[in-house]
């Protein structure tokens, strides 16, 4: 997911919607709140069923949030179990009931943004069914891309093209390109920012099924795009940190590391991010506070940075233009006072209008103070890790 764009997320079940009426072949399934209307729908598609927790959150089946069931008395306890539930976080209150998919193997298949490139591109690989950004740090040529000119389309070569290159059998790869082709022009035509099928099954009648999909749209984009803003509604977020970001109107992406980020634009957070990543860190989340950022709203960043419990430690990258450093620095002075012990270990850096100024302010019993960027990053990295030991 790209931070750098506003987002609405659709949840599992109206991306099927989409999916299946685009012409993706997906299981039958029912959208169900209660452990009896979970049963009815399983009697109704037939066993094996699975039922899956409809909250935006990845990892669903490994916390628990996915069951697969064979009757009705396993549907009953798995309803049971995961409607109310807290899934990492969230709160369960709808689950999908869906045929269950007796599957050879599991491909992966995606459209997104290249920034680099300045192009969509699409991507096809044959490890489906894991963490396809684990793929593409560990095994990057196991994801096959291809990039696509805006002003024509995806061609159906290119569709063919990256389906054979990714190595998928020649007696689906027809399908599977069809697959990535219709995934393409569904994003394109919907103001998509991500798409994907994870996995893509594959059954022993060679036949391929969406098990699982993604569908994020450009926020900005939702007056052009009426159909998909009736979702809009039903998709707001049941994470309290993204709740919390509406509510303080910062731009918010939670990821799954332990380095807390804060910093004001969204060119300087990116920044931030690589850097973590590149001394070893991993990032918990994309947080913004904007320009003219002040003491109030940045108590508020830290409020919501706290809050998030795999945060061990905190780095903040204040670049002042418009925002000015010693109101920075109050802010961050308001916010830890507020303790009587520090909860997370906070690292600052401050450039830019009234830096000098900040650096006084700050009370170093409070915080760590860096001079560079690269050092503050760097400090926050070893706190974590710290914590980790």
């Amino acid at each position: 997911m790209d931070p750098r764009v506003n987002q609405m997320k659709l949840h599992e079940f109206q991306a099927k919607e989409l999916f299946a009426e685009a012409g993706i072949p997906t299981p039958d399934s029912q959208l169900a709140a209660t452990p009896e209307e979970v049963v009815a729908a399983a009697e109704e598609i037939g066993y094996p069923v699975a039922v899956k927790a409809q909250v935006q959150v990845g990892g669903r089946g490994k916390a628990g949030g996915i069951e697969l069931v064979e009757n009705a008395e396993e549907a009953q306890a798995a309803a049971e179990s995961i409607i109310g539930m807290d899934l990492k976080g969230i709160h369960v209150d709808r689950v999908l009931v869906e045929q269950a998919v007796d599957f050879v193997n599991e491909l992966y298949v995606g459209v997104t943004m290249d920034r680099g490139e300045g192009k969509p591109v699409a991507m096809v690989s044959t490890r489906g069914g894991v963490n396809i950004e684990e793929v593409a740090e560990e095994d990057p040529d196991a994801i096959v891309r291809e990039h696509v000119d805006p002003a024509f389309g995806m061609h159906p070569y290119q569709a063919r093209k990256a389906a054979f290159e990714a190595g998928v059998d020649r007696e689906i790869a027809t399908d599977v390109a069809s697959v990535l082709q219709t995934l393409y022009q569904l994003w394109d035509d919907n103001d998509g920012a991500d798409a994907e099928i994870n996995p893509l099954m594959v059954t022993s009648d060679d036949e391929v099924v969406a098990a699982d999909a993604v569908f994020n749209v450009d926020e900005d984009a939702l007056f052009r795009q009426p159909k998909i803003a009736e979702y809009e509604e039903d998709t707001k977020s049941d994470d309290p940190l993204e709740q919390k970001a509406d509510e303080y109107d910062f731009d918010y992406v939670r990821l799954d590391g332990n380095v807390g980020i804060i910093g004001n634009g969204a060119g300087l957070v990116m920044t931030t991010l690589d850097l973590v990543d590149h001394y070893g860190g991993t990032p918990a989340n994309f947080l913004d506070v904007g320009g003219g950022a002040k003491a109030e709203r940045i108590a508020n960043a830290l409020d919501m940075v706290f809050s998030d419990d795999n945060v061990d430690a905190v780095v903040f990258n204040i670049f002042g233009g418009i925002t000015r450093g010693d109101e920075v620095a109050r802010g961050i002075n308001e916010a830890l006072g507020q303790f009587d012990e520090i909860p997370k270990p906070v690292v600052v850096r401050l450039a830019g209008t009234n830096w000098e100024e900040g650096m006084e302010i700050l009370d170093e019993s409070l915080v760590t103070v860096e001079q560079t960027l690269e050092d503050a990053v760097q400090r926050s990295v070893e706190y974590a890790q710290e914590v980790e030991a």
